[in-house]
């Protein structure tokens, strides 16, 4: 099959751009034609090495910008001969969607950020795909029929950004508590500074460890400047790979106040954290409803602290969690993302009745690979 994904920017700062980059590199390892376009960025080097076509389209938000995108994109469909077109933002799904009604081919969108108001534009698309079962309520609530809604949710493992990664640990002082993220307010990053400042009371010796970059990381410092606790947090900026730190913590904390679907969960369960989440979003589907990480309320740093406390004063709880953070690991990796995707193509291009026929391609893999193959020739 020849897919287009359609996207702003390939830069690293994005877990949507790291959805849309693992997925198009896994469809061209299974054997299918796919090109991205986008603004570019980080990825489009990684991008060509597994076999993706790159081409430039400018998504920057102006009207002669925006109307010289249109041609582009409308041109790059043309010429690659795409059969479907996968838009991953806002942006990307508005000047997609004229394109593919006038050729006559389904364009998928992808909700990543479902919080955005942009996001009802995301029901633009032949069908709609939801990254966790909260994002497909919300959806739904927005207008777009269950008919054309699929949820597939976000896994990593086994994605190409991993290839090459170091598998040795950061060298992080012990007990270890550790965030990932973009440093901005959803993330609730003030909450754990919160319950750090808490826990370190009863427990001196345990560090906390902030990797990632944003638009609030001074003042995020200047918070933890007037803790008493400062000397034993580090801000540790970002990184083209976390997962060293994964590795070596004890303890992984997303403390989000709003997050679809965060890819980081996934690393972090692969590299056996114990993790505590909040409830909200897709945390609690992709930490097995508390079955694989510890959830606690979001914007609440007594509960966070009070989490963090009964681990860290009974280290063999932490043991407890890694294990248990492997629970049904299985089911996320990119490889299913890929095949779960592809069921939602062969729908659309399909137009059978969605919801019993998608239940049937999941039953009869090999009618699906029939229909793929029947479309190649």
């Amino acid at each position: 099959m020849r897919i287009l994904h359609v996207l702003n920017h390939t830069q690293r700062l994005n877990g949507h751009v790291h959805a849309a980059v693992d997925l198009a590199c896994a469809q061209s390892a299974h054997g299918h034609d796919v090109c991205v376009a986008s603004g570019g960025g980080d990825f489009d080097s990684l991008l060509q090495q597994k076999g993706v076509k790159t081409v430039v389209v400018d998504h920057k938000r102006s009207f002669p910008n925006l109307a010289r995108a249109l041609l582009h994109l409308q041109g790059h469909v043309r010429d690659f001969g795409a059969e479907i077109v996968h838009a991953h933002m806002m942006t990307s799904a508005v000047l997609a969607f004229p394109i593919c009604r006038i050729v006559g081919i389904p364009l998928i969108t992808t909700v990543h950020n479902e919080f955005e108001k942009s996001a009802t534009l995301m029901g633009l698309g032949t069908r709609v795909i939801a990254v966790s079962d909260v994002v497909g309520a919300s959806m739904r609530k927005r207008g777009v029929p269950a008919s054309r809604l699929s949820v597939v949710l976000n896994g990593t493992i086994g994605s190409a950004r991993a290839d090459g990664r170091s598998h040795e640990p950061a060298t992080l002082c012990s007990p270890s508590i550790l965030f990932v993220g973009g440093l901005h307010p959803r993330k609730g990053l003030p909450d754990l500074l919160q319950a750090f400042e808490i826990v370190h009371r009863s427990n001196p010796d345990v560090h906390l460890y902030i990797v990632g970059d944003g638009p609030f990381k001074q003042a995020y410092m200047d918070v933890a400047l007037q803790l008493a606790c400062k000397a034993a947090i580090s801000f540790v900026g970002p990184t083209a790979d976390p997962y060293p730190y994964m590795l070596a913590a004890d303890i992984f904390v997303l403390p989000s106040h709003a997050d679809p679907a965060p890819l980081v969960l996934s690393e972090a369960r692969e590299a056996r954290c114990a993790v505590i989440g909040t409830k909200v979003d897709g945390i609690p589907q992709l930490l097995e409803q508390g079955e694989a990480g510890m959830l606690v309320a979001p914007g609440d740093p007594q509960s966070l602290a009070g989490a963090l406390a009964e681990l860290l004063e009974r280290p063999d709880q932490i043991d407890a969690w890694k294990a248990r953070s492997q629970v049904r690991l299985e089911h996320l990796t990119i490889d299913r993302v890929a095949r779960e995707t592809m069921q939602v193509y062969l729908a659309a291009l399909s137009k059978r009745a969605p919801v019993q026929e998608d239940a049937e391609i999941e039953r009869s893999p090999s009618r699906a690979d029939a229909l793929t193959s029947s479309r190649r020739q």
